[in-house]
């Protein structure tokens, strides 16, 4: 099948080489246009605009950053939406407000066009191994043409809902999710850490015992080793998810109180200038809240 895929950042970058793998023909667009060497040399091709890599597709893929950058290469010029046939179908795959997920499906509507959510979870490791989690999102017809292609990076399919907007509200959730899970083992690493034991034996036995989910296994040992950079995920990005959960309790009259407990955790990091640094980073802001200042050390090899 002819794809396009527009961002090939942490996420998007192995998603698309997991779809050159599974055999499909593949026109990539990235503003840093040498993210796509290795593709280009597996056999993409390379656009100069996102239009262009719509242009003859059957299905697009985006993976972008933000709401304003997803908006701009849709609908912007030389957008995706220029290009793109009324046989085709754009899949957005990025974590986008409700007020930016409704505008995608509204404006393509209004063009006539398909359009349906694909939102993955997973870091990029489960991105380059073919096992994400995808939420899928858009009419039954729409879908039943996409999911024998997501299938080449997600290895467990869900439908939200006909409506691309419940599948963005889904991964919302979940992340938000996430967000809490960090706060909880960052809060129960620190306590037993001043009472002298050690994060290392607490994680072994929370994920030894009732607390084996990935969620626990990935980011909980990630928290322990101080593994912090590179960033999975930047807090910059978490910040970003938790203020869109946070507009979608608004929207629909849902008050979120421990996703301000979450945002707040984000602000402190931003504020103690780790940004840049993995969201797991939330963990030392409740260290330090307990007088806990220094990093812990990582055990003896």
């Amino acid at each position: 099948m002819k794809i396009g895929f527009v961002g090939l950042g942490a996420m998007g970058h192995p998603m698309a080489r997991r779809l050159l793998v599974a055999g499909h023909t593949l026109c990539v667009y990235n503003r840093t246009t040498s993210r796509a060497d290795d593709l280009l040399a597996m056999g993409a091709t390379l656009a100069p605009t996102p239009a262009e890599a719509a242009r003859g597709a059957e299905i697009v893929f985006s993976m972008l950053f933000d709401d304003a950058a997803t908006q701009a290469l849709t609908f912007g010029p030389d957008g995706i939406a220029t290009a793109l046939s009324p046989d085709a179908i754009h899949a957005c795959c990025g974590t986008l407000s409700l007020e930016q997920a409704r505008a995608l499906r509204d404006g393509h509507g209004r063009l006539g066009q398909s359009y349906a959510s694909a939102n993955v979870l997973g870091r990029p490791p489960a991105a380059a191994s073919g096992t994400l989690c995808v939420i899928l999102g858009g009419e039954a017809g729409i879908l039943a043409r996409l999911e024998p292609v997501v299938r080449a990076f997600g290895s467990r399919l869900f439908t939200a809902g006909h409506d691309p907007v419940q599948a963005n509200l889904v991964k919302l959730s979940l992340n938000f999710m996430i967000m809490s899970t960090i706060e909880q083992m960052a809060e129960v690493f620190t306590l037993n850490e001043k009472a002298g034991i050690d994060p290392h034996t607490v994680f072994d036995i929370m994920t030894g015992s009732f607390f084996d989910a990935p969620v626990h296994r990935n980011y909980g040992k990630l928290m322990v080793e101080g593994a912090y950079d590179p960033p999975g995920a930047p807090v910059t990005l978490g910040l970003k998810d938790t203020e869109m959960f946070l507009a979608a309790g608004h929207d629909y009259h849902v008050p979120l109180p421990y996703a301000s407990i979450a945002r707040d955790r984000f602000l402190s990091a931003m504020a103690m200038g780790d940004g840049g640094r993995d969201f797991v980073i939330l963990l030392e802001r409740v260290r330090h809240d307990a007088g806990l200042c220094q990093p812990p050390e990582a055990p003896d090899a």
